[in-house]
């Protein structure tokens, strides 16, 4: 698809611990951190971002990486101007110090950055909290922003840290354990739900991590795992975006009832609304 030329969000920036970056914003009501995959905020990111605000709540797109609107599609841009941009965006993210991408026990840097974000947001939208959503390499960020009780609606989509190289890693993610123990203290005290996505075959994000995820929060964690053979069949990538590459935009397909369930959750939270019961 088209490179999106932004139009219909807003930009700004904030700063925290010294740290400045740009933000783009859409919508009206609670807010909802939207965390990009690599290489960034692409087009079908975007897409996302306007179904959560058509959904009553602000999507607020932190720039991470990469460059906003940006098509990375090969079928699009060609495969080696595709490349270039994959391996120059995953390049940047690797020698950052702000990202850490084998450390088990371990969050990330920028997390921190991210729960203040948050923060300002819930002061600047209301509502009851804040939701958040992570995917691929900022899939566990959404996890460990949840250790601030503004975080109450947390997804995280294909959480691809730490990278599984052993089996230790695996069966992690990238949180430390006392941030993972705060965490399920709101679980067990508040009710906390946290949402997670994956495609059972997909390499970086093992059926052990989610494993792990279930016996370290119980039933707060909610799985909901895509046989390969739905994902989007035009995608040039294999099963791994649940909800934008990897899409199937049609009622009743397995992947818009993911993305479904996401929209559900922060309605549910943000919103106090209750999704209708199936008629009979």
């Amino acid at each position: 698809m088209p490179n999106h030329d932004l139009n219909g969000f807003t930009e700004g920036s904030f700063t925290h611990e010294g740290a400045t970056r740009r933000v783009l914003r859409a919508g009206t009501g609670p807010a909802v951190i939207v965390m990009a995959e690599i290489p960034g905020i692409t087009p079908k990111v975007i897409e996302f971002a306007e179904r959560v605000a058509a959904a009553g709540c602000t999507a607020v797109l932190p720039v991470l990486f990469g460059e906003p609107g940006r098509d990375p599609d090969p079928r699009t841009v060609g495969w080696a101007s595709s490349g270039r941009y994959m391996a120059s965006t995953m390049w940047r993210v690797c020698v950052s110090r702000e990202f850490t991408l084998l450390a088990t026990g371990r969050g990330s840097r920028v997390v921190r950055w991210l729960r203040a974000l948050a923060a300002a947001e819930h002061e600047r939208c209301g509502g009851p909290g804040v939701g958040a959503v992570g995917m691929c390499l900022t899939g566990g960020f959404a996890l460990a922003m949840a250790t601030d009780e503004r975080l109450v609606a947390p997804v995280l989509s294909q959480p691809s840290l730490p990278l599984a190289c052993t089996p230790g890693r695996a069966a992690a993610i990238d949180i430390s354990p006392e941030d993972l123990a705060v965490v399920r203290g709101r679980c067990e005290r508040e009710g906390l739900q946290v949402l997670g996505l994956r495609f059972r075959g997909d390499r970086l994000v093992p059926g052990d991590r989610f494993a792990y995820l279930r016996r370290e929060l119980g039933d707060a964690f909610v799985a909901v795992e895509l046989d390969d053979g739905v994902a989007n069949p035009d995608s040039a990538l294999p099963p791994h975006s649940v909800l934008t590459e990897h899409l199937v935009d049609e009622p009743g397909h397995p992947t818009r009832e993911a993305l479904d369930a996401v929209l559900d959750l922060f309605r549910s939270r943000l919103l106090l609304e209750e999704r209708p019961a199936p008629a009979n």
